[in-house]
């Protein structure tokens, strides 16, 4: 049987998290709860290759038969890709008539005020493919004018002329009555049968035109993606005999059976990123941490979420690609800062890092696979900071020729630099660009970093960690255990969600309570609904209410939660607070205005148990030459030999087999319950 094996009968959970370099995959032993890490290759062409390759290596590593599998959980970027790459088939808006250029018009604003022309924005749908058709809601529900057959007839026509695979339908306040959208969607079902359609009374159902057409329009164009690849994956896993439950993760920390993720997939925007900011509010679970700043840096990219309270910030409206999406998802701020990050000199000699990748190839050129520009991991196996033999645990061997030699060419000789000094200016740069993120999605909520602790992960993470927590004040670093696929871990503790959103208007007083009771009964047993297809027991749901308030005249909303509709003034209250703490002011005097009802329902998948990793207790594996301000020989530890409460000053090395720490002078590094090691800023 195969090294650490799982027993023959023990139930196996397996969590994959595709990246953009690297598909990491953890099982899970439901029976122990102790979890096991793997990665193998990305395989962009087809990210179900990777994924099926990788399950099937952890299969035979670990010694478990597909027929042990409970479920697998996935979390896959194919959606952003798809949009960020501008991949998307060609796709129609239908629309009301005259509000065609919703799409183009957007806001008004730029990011560069001072330009003389505004800046390029992302448009999904060109104008010869949007097609308004006579008809007209208004503002508070009313039909002004019915649907026009002939017009709606005459866009159909042009339809199926344009030989789209896919269309968006928003009518004008179909937020508040779908009627329109409803008959226009059964017309084109009865005539155009393969088209794919989304309605914005279905995806979107809030006010704000312009948010609601583009959320509408993603979803649209990503069904015929997100569908092909579902279609893909579930022939591979049939093939090779998996026939277990599949769910992929949400951008609000949720999953979905995958009929729901094909209708919806604008919802899987921040799949795989929300896995490690669903991991991080685990990890204050069980570690008794309050406020975390998570960050993820893998291959290509650098998220940063915060867990306040022990609990994932939400938002309700992000944006990819330059296109809002109103959809509920786990607040994230990402910037171009991973392992691949390339690195160069420009034409004025200034010195960049990113935001371009070498991505899974030909990867940064320590790979060995043709690449000869200098990435962020070159620099760290320059300065000797990743042992090239030993990683992903010897698995893969780097050539630390190549990535010295890029570095040196495209840096080094250009700024007029010594090579030691041009790599320590990539990770300079690199970690400014990191800290920079974490500053902005603190201080704009007036918060103080030294109040959080760092939480690094990501296969990138734990080499940049504490220096990136230095330049913020911050005085702790948490390096969660299998941080290099964390994100995946965090999948294994997710829950099926469904968000639905009803628009309410109204002011928040006795005068609502009624409308707002007959709403929430409906939404809740639409909610329960949902959970009924999705085969999950009264027993494990939670449904649960919520309002968004804002005072009149303002065009921003504050999200509180609803006890019941009885509870309303309770409600007033936490958004008077709310509003107090965001933006330094309330008026507890005036009556909030009520814009939307919102329903979270909950399917509580079974939970893992965490399993104490045991910790050794022998000392330095070996010594390595790493550069500081000059080469030196510093420790180098094995993180599973690292013993409970042990205190180990830096300057040092930990590694595990998917990623390296390096622990910098002023640092001391302990490990704590459940195999984390927290380094704590001396003095």
């Amino acid at each position: 049987m195969a090294a650490h094996a799982i027993a023959a009968d023990a139930p196996v959970r397996i969590a994959v998290d595709i990246g953009g370099t690297f598909t990491d995959v953890q099982i899970l032993d439901e029976a122990t709860g102790l979890a096991r890490a793997h990665k193998t290759a990305t395989t962009p062409a087809d990210p179900s290759i990777g994924l099926l390759t990788g399950i099937s290596e952890a299969a035979e590593r670990f010694g478990f038969g597909f027929d042990q599998v409970s479920m697998l959980i996935h979390g896959t970027t194919i959606a952003t890709n798809a949009v960020l790459e501008q991949k998307l088939p060609a796709g129609a808006l239908v629309t009301t008539a005259g509000f065609e250029d919703v799409l183009e018009i957007g806001r008004h604003m730029r990011r560069d005020i001072y330009a003389s022309l505004a800046e390029d924005r992302l448009l999904l749908i060109p104008r010869a493919r949007r097609l308004g058709v006579v008809e007209r809601i208004t503002a508070d529900g009313r039909v002004a004018t019915p649907l026009d057959p002939a017009s709606l007839d005459a866009a159909i026509d042009r339809l199926a002329e344009l030989e789209v695979e896919t269309t968006a339908i928003c009518c004008l306040h179909a937020h508040i009555t779908p009627d329109h959208e409803q008959a226009i969607a059964a017309r084109i079902a009865d005539r155009l049968p393969d088209m794919h359609l989304s309605l914005s009374s279905d995806i979107s159902p809030e006010f704000r035109e312009f948010e609601r057409s583009s959320t509408t329009v993603l979803n649209a164009l990503l069904m015929p993606v997100v569908g092909a690849y579902l279609s893909r994956l579930e022939a591979r896993l049939a093939t090779a005999g998996f026939n277990r439950p599949v769910y992929l993760v949400q951008s609000n920390g949720g999953v979905a059976r995958p009929a729901v993720a094909a209708r919806e997939p604008a919802r899987l925007l921040l799949s795989g990123p929300s896995g490690g900011a669903l991991a991080a509010e685990t990890l204050a679970g069980h570690l008794d941490l309050d406020n975390l700043v998570a960050v993820d840096m893998g291959g290509t990219s650098y998220d940063v979420s915060l867990i306040q309270e022990r609990r994932t910030r939400m938002i309700a409206q992000g944006e990819v690609g330059g296109c809002p999406v109103r959809l509920p998802m786990v607040e994230m701020r990402t910037i171009g800062a991973g392992g691949g990050s390339l690195a160069g000199v420009d034409a004025v000699g200034a010195l960049y890092v990113g935001p371009e990748s070498a991505g899974a190839t030909p990867g940064p050129a320590a790979y060995g696979q043709g690449g000869d520009r200098p990435t962020v991991t070159d620099a760290n196996v320059t300065l000797g900071r990743i042992a090239p033999a030993r990683f992903l645990g010897g698995a893969m061997t780097l050539h630390a020729d190549a990535a010295r030699r890029a570095v040196e060419t495209r840096v080094a000789k250009p700024a007029q630099l010594t090579t030691e000094a041009a790599a320590s200016g990539i990770l300079t740069i690199a970690t400014a660009h990191m800290a920079s993120a974490i500053r902005l999605s603190l201080f704009e909520k007036g918060l103080d970093p030294s109040d959080f602790t760092l939480a690094a992960f990501g296969g990138a993470g734990g080499l940049h960690a504490c220096e990136t927590a230095a330049d913020l004040a911050m005085r702790r670093v948490l390096f969660p255990g299998d941080a290099g696929t964390l994100s995946a871990w965090g999948m294994l503790y997710a829950d099926l969600r469904h968000d639905l959103i009803r628009a309410f208007s109204g002011n928040a007083d006795d005068s609502a309570i009624d409308g707002l009771t007959a709403a929430a009964t409906a939404m809740i047993a639409d909610g329960n609904a949902r959970l009924d297809q999705d085969g999950i027991a009264e027993a494990d749901r939670d449904l649960a209410l919520a309002l968004d308030l804002r005072y009149r005249g303002q065009a921003y909303e504050i999200t509180v939660a609803l006890a019941t509709p009885a509870d309303l003034a309770g409600s007033v209250t936490a958004f008077h607070q709310a509003h107090q703490a965001q933006y330094a002011h309330s008026d507890t005097a005036a009556v909030p205005e009520i814009v939307n009802l919102r329903l979270t329902a909950i399917g509580r998948l079974p939970k893992p148990r965490p399993a104490e990793a045991p910790g050794g207790g022998g000392g330095a594996t070996a010594t390595d030459r790493v550069y500081l301000d000059d080469w030196a020989e510093i420790a180098v530890f094995a993180r599973a030999d690292i013993a409970v409460d042990a205190a180990l000053a830096g300057p040092l090395l930990v590694e595990d087999q998917h990623t390296s720490l390096f622990i910098p002078p002023g640092w001391t590094l302990r490990r704590v319950a459940g195999g984390a090691l927290i380094a704590d800023h001396d003095g």
